[in-house]
C-alpha cells in the first residue's frame, strides 16, 4: 500500500508541478465566480433564486470542466511515451497494473477536485447575489435537484474521461484521446438523434443514448429520444449500460498497457 502511495504522490506532483494545471483551476474558479455576476447585471436579483442561478452557472462551466480533464486523463499514459519517462517508471519495483491505476486514481482525483471547486464557488457566490426565496419550476426540492443534476452531468464527465483515458493507454497518443473525447462531447446529442431508439431497438444499446442521465430527472419514466415515445430505457438501464461500457474501456487499457512492448 505505501508503495502504491508512493505512485500517487508522484503522479500527482507531475500534474501539480505544471503551470498549466494551475491556469486551468484558476480558469474554473474565475468563470465560476464572475458568471452569476453576469447573470446579477443582466436580471432582477430578486426575481431569480439563488439555486438556478447555481445550476445554470455550473452547466455553462462544466463544459470546460470537461475539457481539462480530458487534456488530464489524455497524457496521464501518451505523455509518459512521449517524454520517454515510461521506461523510468517501468524500471521500478512497481507493476504494470500499479503504475497504471496510479494515473487513473489520480486522473479521477483531479476531476472531483475541480468539480468540487466549480460547486463551491457557483454556489457561494449565487447564494451572495440571488434572493434566497423561491424554488427551482417543478423540482420539489431546488437543493436535491440541483445535486441530482451535478451527479448526473459527472457521469458525464467520468465516462468521458474512462474513453479518453482508455484512447490514451491504447495508441499513445495525447492529441487523438483530446479529440475522440471532444467529438464525443460534441456530436453525442447528434448521434442520439440519429440512432433513435424508437426506431432502432438496438440503438437503445449505443453509448451516446445513455451518457445524458439528466433526460430522466423530469419524469423518472420511460422516455424517447425524440420525445415522448417509450424506447424502454429507464435510468436503471443506462446506468447499466454505461457500468459495462466503463468495464470494457477499463479492460482494454489495462490488457494493452500491460501486454505492450515499450522497449522501442
Amino acid at each position: 500500500m505505501s508503495n502504491f502511495g508512493n505512485l500517487l504522490l508522484n503522479e500527482n506532483m507531475k500534474i501539480f508541478r505544471r503551470p498549466r494545471t494551475w491556469i486551468m483551476l484558476s480558469f474554473l474558479a474565475l468563470i465560476s465566480l464572475l458568471f452569476p455576476v453576469l447573470l446579477r447585471e443582466g436580471m432582477a436579483a430578486g426575481d431569480v433564486y439563488f439555486w438556478e442561478a447555481a445550476i445554470t452557472t455550473v452547466q455553462i462551466v462544466f463544459f470546460l470542466n470537461t475539457i481539462f480533464c480530458v487534456v488530464i486523463a489524455a497524457e496521464a499514459v501518451a505523455g509518459e511515451f512521449t517524454w520517454g519517462t515510461i521506461k523510468l517508471l517501468l524500471i521500478r519495483p512497481w507493476s504494470r497494473s500499479k503504475i497504471l491505476a496510479s494515473k487513473y486514481v489520480t486522473v479521477i482525483a483531479f476531476s472531483l477536485l475541480s468539480t468540487i471547486l466549480i460547486l463551491l464557488l457557483a454556489t457561494g457566490m449565487s447564494y451572495l447575489l440571488f434572493s434566497h426565496d423561491g424554488s427551482v419550476s417543478g423540482s420539489g426540492s431546488s437543493a436535491s435537484y440541483a445535486f441530482e443534476l451535478w451527479a448526473y452531468l459527472y457521469v458525464d464527465l467520468f465516462i468521458t474521461l474512462a474513453i479518453a483515458f482508455m484512447v490514451s493507454s491504447v495508441f499513445r497518443s495525447g492529441a487523438l484521446a483530446i479529440g475522440l473525447s471532444l467529438f464525443i462531447m460534441f456530436t453525442q446529442s447528434i448521434f442520439a438523434l440519429i440512432f433513435n431508439p424508437d426506431r432502432y431497438e438496438w440503438a437503445k444499446f449505443v453509448l451516446f443514448n445513455n451518457m445524458d442521465l439528466s433526460r430522466y430527472m423530469s419524469s423518472g419514466m420511460d422516455f424517447g429520444l425524440l420525445g415522448g415515445g417509450n424506447a424502454g430505457m429507464t435510468l436503471g438501464f443506462s446506468v447499466a449500460v454505461l457500468a459495462v461500457y466503463y468495464v470494457i474501456f477499463m479492460v482494454i487499457s489495462w490488457v494493452v498497457f500491460n501486454k505492450r512492448d515499450v522497449a522501442g
